[in-house]
């Protein structure tokens, strides 16, 4: 502060005279630091209110204040300011008036300092002198601040043993710098042919893009790009910048459950804001945008931090410049999963065997444990845990539940398999009308012979269907970080309707999580809810389970179907346990089909398992058989 000799005044922030000696002033109040104290308080009201151009009246220098308020809102943008005002100092003309500076930075901790304001004697008023110092007090002529935010290193997601399965990866952002396109339609053509991004896509992108903006086409892993470096790198106009991203071992790697990691999209940053409803990270970061990674952002991105610098003007002198604030950024602590990524490579190995829509879930039977979560190229990676799909005849281990619970049939009862069977006056029929006459019970499940199932669960009371699937989990409001479909079984289906989702037609709905997670519950006996991370807050309610003797009976049914059934591609998988079931839908003459396997392996090279396959538009069982027998070969 600047002082000039004679007598001084000095107040203290609650506006107590520590020291009155100082003569009164002509013009002013009683108390010139009164006068003094309200010319400051008005100058940061209007500052802190955003009234860059009423504050700068109140100095000595309204057109100098006004650049150095407007640029400082510019090295800080959208933050706020608070201004607590402390002691003030008189003396002869001149006064002094100590604050406290509580600048609120986006999506970075405050940062809080002590200034002051020097002000001097107008007449009867007082301004305050307008100079770099009133911003911050290391701030000189020629100079302005530097803000930068950090994250720390983004803390990984593991697998069940712990190991991180997010590690730092090469990308390389594939683009375009329009200033050096030199033909659009054959750059947008050259790149389309090499990444499959329509070429429409490109031109509009270019063309809606402000000047100079590099515009974005596709980022891909180093060796990704480098199968495609020959077709676009000599594209005019095509640029090729590099960053490092957290990423799983293949792009493909349980999609569904981790999620992905990339700049943040403005609905992720509307999502992420603290308990005061301030965004916690701002554009720029990188971040997860599904799954995990989205679902435990705060918990793996950690509190950013930042750091203030008074940095010069003139860009030629290239000064690091001198940090005035800062807050080290917090790390994010890692989130662990029940992954086992043996089991995970072998079903993303099994699935990219077919070239349909393909989706492969494992599960630990006993625990819940998602042990693997695998979609293809083709597929909607989301459909593993959130598909709705007709299971087919995999819904008849649901159904024989409901059977031998009721007492109905016992696995060893005789029951008939006509070709057909009529139900209020729909017929249905088996694969290609085959008739079995009649047989055990063991067999028409073994042989999936759906007019045995509708006949039987005709039987049943209209609510058994849907109480066999609570059972094992069905239906249940599962409350998870990432969704898992429960499935849907109705409550009140009566006559075709009751026939069809005897089946796994009608308005019966899986997903391939929930048909594993039955699998799981068959196996063990305890069926359970999903775990995605193990320890997190329990996800619904167990399930009950069906009754210990109707596993007994259900277990050597489902071992006849891989070892005499429509499953005997498996029978050489060791201890394995299953149900097949052929999916139609759509309006189609015939209709279109998935094609399913559920069913579990004991004591396998990865411990007792369970799990689901979906071949979307497979057409039949088989070639959901043939990816099971992929998976367990790969074991």
């Amino acid at each position: 502060m600047r002082r000039r000799r004679g007598t001084a005044q000095v107040i203290g922030s609650a506006g107590v005279a520590l020291l009155v000696v100082a003569p009164v002033l002509a013009g002013c109040s009683s108390d010139p630091s009164d006068d003094v104290r309200a010319a400051a308080q008005a100058f940061l009201d209007d500052w802190t209110a955003g009234d860059t151009e009423a504050a700068a009246t109140q100095t000595t220098d309204p057109a100098a204040t006004t650049t150095l308020l407007t640029r400082t809102a510019t090295d800080l943008p959208d933050a706020t300011l608070t201004a607590e005002v402390g002691d003030v100092v008189v003396e002869d003309g001149e006064a002094t008036v100590a604050w406290e500076a509580t600048w609120d930075l986006v999506a970075a901790p405050d940062w809080t300092y002590s200034a002051a304001l020097d002000l001097t004697e107008a007449g009867d008023s007082w301004q305050v002198v307008s100079a770099p110092t009133i911003v911050h007090p290391e701030l000189g002529e020629g100079q302005h601040l530097e803000l930068s935010r950090t994250l720390a290193g983004r803390a990984p997601i593991t697998d069940g043993a712990g190991a991180a399965l997010f590690t730092p990866t090469e990308i390389v952002n594939v683009g375009i710098d329009p200033g050096q396109v030199t033909d659009l339609p054959s750059l947008a053509a050259g790149l389309s042919a090499a990444t499959g991004i329509a070429a429409e896509e490109i031109v509009a992108d270019v063309q809606a893009a402000p000047a100079g903006q590099f515009v974005p086409v596709i980022s891909l892993r180093r060796p990704d790009f480098e199968a495609i470096r020959a077709q676009v790198f000599d594209l005019p106009g095509a640029v090729f910048p590099t960053e490092t991203r957290s990423l799983a071992p293949t792009s493909r790697f349980a999609l569904a459950l981790l999620g992905r990691v990339a700049p943040a999209t403005a609905e992720v940053l509307e999502e992420t804001v603290d308990d005061d409803g301030e965004p916690r990270y701002a554009a720029g970061d990188v971040l997860g945008t599904s799954g995990l990674q989205r679902a435990f952002q705060t918990q793996l991105a950690g509190t950013p931090g930042f750091s203030v610098s008074v940095v010069s003007d003139d860009e030629a002198l290239e000064d690091t410049g001198v940090v005035v604030g800062s807050v080290d950024p917090v790390p994010g602590t890692p989130v662990q999963t029940p992954l086992v990524p043996a089991l995970q490579n072998a079903a993303d190995a099994a699935v990219a065997t077919q070239p349909l829509a393909t989706h492969l879930v494992v599960v630990r039977p006993g625990t819940g444990e998602l042990l693997a979560v695998s979609s293809n190229a083709a597929a909607n990676p989301t459909n593993a845990l959130t598909g709705r799909f007709p299971p087919g005849s995999s819904m008849k281990t649901v159904t024989a539940t409901a059977l031998l619970s009721a007492g109905t049939v016992a696995p060893s009862s005789p029951v008939a398999c006509p070709g057909t069977t009529v139900v209020d006056g729909r017929e249905f029929e088996n694969e290609d009308q085959f008739d079995l006459g009649t047989v055990p019970f063991t067999e028409a499940f073994a042989q999936s012979c759906n007019t045995t199932f509708i006949q039987q669960a005709l039987t049943l009371p209209d609510g058994a269907l849907a109480a066999a699937a609570a059972s094992y989990g069905v239906g249940s409001d599962w409350q998870l970080p990432v969704d898992v479909f429960s499935g849907e079984v109705p409550t009140t289906s009566t006559g075709t309707a009751k026939a069809a989702d005897a089946i796994g037609q009608g308005q019966v709905l899986m997903s391939p999580a929930q048909l594993a997670l039955v699998a799981a519950g068959i196996a063990s006996g305890t069926p359970a809810a999903p775990v995605e991370v193990p320890g997190a807050p329990v996800a619904g309610p167990a399930p009950a389970g069906p009754p210990a003797a109707v596993l007994e009976g259900l277990r050597p049914m489902m071992r006849q179907v891989v070892l005499s059934g429509t499953a005997t591609g498996l029978a050489d998988r060791g201890e394995v346990y299953g149900k097949t079931g052929t999916a139609e839908f759509g309006p189609g003459t015939p209709p279109d089909a998935h094609g399913w396997f559920m069913g579990y392996q004991l004591g396998g090279p990865q411990g007792d398992i369970a799990f689901a396959v979906l071949v979307e538009e497979g057409q039949s069982s088989s070639v959901a058989v043939d990816v099971a027998d992929t998976f367990l070969g790969a074991l």
